[in-house]
Order: structure tokens, then sequence, then C-alpha cells
């Protein structure tokens, strides 16, 4: 039926437009990144809406970075009102260029009108904005649960701290990015 046709096809164009198939040797495989924090300048801002949820996601973020070598401050962590807000801080602190990566972390929680919509796509679109406008990693560490206890689940429980998760991505995406720039135009594979 379909799916034989999808796989025969498939089955047959792969080998020719991907000789090396299965495992294609020239496709470089994931690298485990370094993660040394140690000369790295990354700002984290947090949502005081939801304190119980924000602050764990803080301490989850602010331990990682440590525990990589980062020297935080407490200067570095601002607590702003809400999600919403959080591209706007984001961008004042990406347009000084002192920070290789911001973290934004919240937690925006489901209740009975549409606000849940607005703030959460809001707040993501932005931290995207900022990101791309500034070149510089800024990551979304937003929470946006349907209630009080997925948040708390991703926050320390049993779905793991999202804080922790944030701060690893904003190490990966240096490492990236700082690996991107290096790269000679002529070490690009052509295809």
């Amino acid at each position: 039926t379909g799916a034989a046709f999808v796989y025969s096809v498939v089955a047959t164009v792969a080998p020719q437009v991907f000789p090396d198939n299965p495992v294609n040797s020239r496709i470089p495989q994931p690298s485990r990144p370094r993660h040394s924090a140690a000369r790295l300048r990354i700002a984290v801002v947090a949502s005081r809406f939801n304190p119980t949820i924000t602050e764990l996601l803080a301490q989850g973020a602010v331990a990682t970075l440590r525990k990589h070598g980062s020297h935080l401050t407490v200067a570095d962590v601002l607590w702003c009102p809400g999600a919403f807000e959080l591209p706007l801080v984001a961008d004042r602190l990406a347009a000084t260029s002192r920070w290789d990566a911001i973290i934004c972390l919240g937690a925006v929680i489901r209740g009975e009108t549409p606000h849940f919509e607005y703030v959460s796509s809001e707040a993501a679109r932005g931290i995207q904005d900022v990101a791309l406008r500034r070149g510089i990693p800024v990551i979304f560490g937003v929470l946006t649960t349907n209630t009080m206890g997925q948040a708390k689940a991703r926050a320390g429980g049993r779905h793991g701290n999202k804080g922790i998760d944030a701060a690893m991505a904003a190490l990966d995406m240096i490492e990236l990015l700082n690996s991107v720039a290096k790269r000679k135009r002529s070490s690009w594979p052509v295809g």
C-alpha cells in the first residue's frame, strides 16, 4: 500500500542520493560540548510571577553554570515582573555586548482566560527575536504548563529542572556559535 510504496521509493532513491547510507560517513557525529563556563558571561533573567517555580528554575540554572566554572554573581541574575517582560530585559542586556548568552526563565500556567496564550506566545516570540536580532544565544526557559503540578514537576520534580536544561542549552549554543565563527568558508561541505 502507501507505506510500502514510500519505503520502496526511499530504498531505491536513498542509496543514489546518499551512497554511504545507512550511516553516511560524511555526516559528522554529534560531539560532546566541553562546557567550560569559566571565561563566559551569562546573564539569567527570571520572572517574579509564580515565584515558587521561577526561584527553583533560577537556582537550577545558577548551580549548573557554577558547576561548569562560571563566576556568576548576584548582579548577573535579574528579576522582572513576568514572562511578558523577559524579552525587553533580554534585549537591553544583549545591547550592551557584555554577555555571551542570556537565559530567560519563567512560568506561565494556564488559567480560565486566554491570557495564557498571549503571554506564552509573545514571550517565546520576543525571546527568539532578541536572539536573532542580537546574534547571541537567548535561551527560552519559560515553562508553559496547564497546571501548577506540571510546573512543579519541571522545576525540580519528576521531570527534572528546566533551569538546568536552559543553562546547558546556553553553554551548548555558545560553543556551537563560536565553532561556526571559527570555521573557514572552505571547510563547509559542498552539496
